[in-house]
């Protein structure tokens, strides 16, 4: 690294399942672009300043879990998508009014990317989905489907007034929606045996489930639903799709 080198990273905690390090620094190497890509492991969002100064070269950076909403307040503006959605992933570093401090603008590109890899899968009929979770992650997917006419149902273990919780799912409730989406942490690697409590007795082969998570690539999650006949997609897709979008985000 030398003076000029640029410096992207990912903020989040825990990072050991982070695939962009290996990405975006592959990705500067074999264009020759002078930048390298850093983990960043905090374990609260308020050190995202005192990091911001220990690095003055930071042009930019993803936010995981759990920091996507927690980050917002730390933001100097949010662009119309990230806006809608309430959660962040993207963060662009712009010049500020002096030079103590740059200007932080946030941006959601886990929308158009879980947009882009879920359209061509929705067969007619399709028009309601599951959607497991209520956190950064699971908005974002709520915001693609709804831009795609497709009517979304939270769900969670917490009860809230727009929010299922897990013993609610009936049957009908299941067979009525034929997207089932796990937007929830778990399952990723390291704790692989995790699964949401979802009644997989209720699936066939009519449903599409798909699971944010891409590391193991076949989740637990993934297998059941799979068993009872289910279509199954994992993240992967998704993820290279919005870093794509982070590095046109930094560089536009």
């Amino acid at each position: 690294m030398t003076r000029d080198t640029k410096i992207y990273g990912l903020i989040g905690y825990p990072l050991v399942h982070s695939f962009s390090i290996d990405y975006f620094n592959n990705k500067f190497e074999s264009e020759g672009i002078d930048a390298v890509y850093m983990n960043f492991e905090i374990d609260d969002v308020r050190q995202l300043m005192s990091l911001i100064a220990q690095y003055p070269q930071l042009q930019g950076l993803n936010v995981t879990a759990p920091y996507k909403e927690q980050v917002i307040p730390l933001l100097d503006e949010l662009d119309d998508v990230a806006q809608a959605i309430q959660a962040v992933n993207v963060i662009k570093f712009m010049p500020g009014p002096d030079r103590k401090r740059p200007r932080l603008c946030g941006y959601n590109s886990d929308a158009p990317a879980f947009g882009r890899t879920i359209e061509p899968l929705l067969a007619p009929g399709i028009d309601r989905a599951l959607v497991l979770g209520t956190g950064g992650a699971a908005k974002a997917v709520k915001y693609a489907l709804e831009q795609l006419g497709v009517a979304v149902q939270f769900v969670s273990r917490h009860k809230r007034a727009d929010t299922l919780i897990y013993p609610e799912l009936t049957r009908s409730t299941v067979a009525e929606h034929k997207l089932i989406v796990q937007a929830t942490p778990l399952g990723k690697y390291p704790e692989v045996n995790q699964c949401p409590d979802f009644p997989f007795r209720f699936l066939s082969d009519k449903h599409l489930v798909y699971d944010l998570i891409y590391n193991p690539d076949e989740t637990l999650f993934m297998r059941q639903a799979h068993e009872r006949g289910a279509t199954v997609k994992n993240g992967l897709e998704m993820l290279l799709l919005q870093a794509f979008a982070s590095f046109e985000i930094w560089n536009s």
